[in-house]
């Protein structure tokens, strides 16, 4: 499956997208849903005729990885706190959470 995905991933198109240029309705859920972040990159990605958005908010230590269909609904978000190793948390609209992967293991 991860070997899938990342083949999926170097098939796909991505260009970069001006922040004034997203959709309003990616624009109106960050400012109502993440107060106080800011939308440090967006990206369109086209995969198999199927577009979407990924855009990149940070706020302090704190950057989430949101993804919008080509309509701006919100699909899902990842989480990770820059400058540490270790837990990144998946949410997906399902409200469920999963681990994107494994801590490192601790050195002695």
């Amino acid at each position: 499956m991860v070997m899938m995905l990342s083949v999926v991933a170097l098939n796909a198109q991505r260009t970069p997208v001006k922040v004034a240029d997203l959709n309003k309705a990616i624009t109106a859920n960050i400012a109502s849903k993440y107060a106080g972040f800011t939308i440090k990159d967006a990206t369109q990605i086209v995969n198999n005729g199927i577009t979407t958005f990924e855009v990149v908010i940070a706020k302090g230590s704190t950057s989430e990885t949101l993804l919008y269909d080509k309509d701006g609904k919100f699909l899902k978000e990842e989480n990770m706190k820059t400058g540490m190793t270790g837990k990144s948390g998946v949410n997906d609209k399902s409200g469920s959470e999963h681990m994107a992967h494994k801590p490192a293991p601790k050195r002695k």
